[in-house]
């Protein structure tokens, strides 16, 4: 039993794959924690537009940014926000089997421009400590100017949709489990890099430890 459910609308009710489907609110949080970078899906002058961009949430709303020029982040009008991670190839023993393993979800809703200085304050910090937490209190934050030329919108959490794959193929109690051939699963996994410092900085200057500690960790 979901013991936090989402609400189940015409826009995130599973037709395909229902298996793969999840109703479970901590697993929508657990796939936009694990990221950084959604996709914004916008129609702008009557075209299909779509917009890599970086994000951050609270428990109510995701907040995604940008330029005051772009025109992708015109409040008001339906979007569809998508985040993905891979976590693996699915071999099996026919191409038809194949597939990907895979955590998912689609936020859908008409998101609002954030004009309260103290909560574009807020958004813009959640956003930045969702990418790398403890940067906002060792960089220096936004000046007024910039914060002036920065679109935030929030979008509710409220209409989402989550799919999750995971396991073996699904061939191996079929016919296709007598040619012999090898199947299972590839794994992926993202690492975090040793960080490397901008060719200016005074030499022999560290990162600071919440950066320095993120090498080798996994990402996602």
């Amino acid at each position: 039993m979901v013991r936090n459910p989402l609400p189940e609308t015409d826009l995130t009710r599973h037709r395909r794959l229902r298996e793969q489907g999840s109703l479970d609110r901590d697993d929508l949080d657990a796939i936009l924690d694990a990221g950084f970078v959604c996709h914004l899906g916008v129609v702008v002058e009557g075209r299909p537009l779509v917009v890599p961009t970086v994000y951050g949430r609270d428990e109510d709303s995701l907040y995604v940014h940008g330029s005051v020029a772009g025109r992708s982040l015109a409040a008001g009008s339906p979007v569809c926000v998508t985040v993905t991670h891979v976590d693996g190839l699915v071999l099996a023993r026919s191409v038809f089997e194949h597939g990907v393993n895979y955590r998912s979800a689609m936020i859908h809703g008409v998101p609002r421009k954030v004009t309260d200085p103290e909560e574009k304050t807020e958004g813009l910090r959640r956003l930045t400590e969702h990418a790398t937490p403890g940067q906002w209190d060792y960089a220096r934050r936004p000046s007024r100017k910039e914060l002036a030329a920065t679109t935030l919108l929030a979008l509710s959490l409220d209409e989402a949709s989550v799919k999750i794959r995971t396991g073996a193929p699904d061939d191996g109690d079929g016919p296709d489990a007598a040619l012999g051939l090898w199947a299972g699963t590839l794994p992926l996994t993202a690492v975090w890099g040793a960080p490397d410092p901008d060719p200016l900085l005074p030499p022999g200057q560290a990162p600071p430890a919440h950066i320095a500690r993120r090498e080798g960790t996994r990402h996602g």
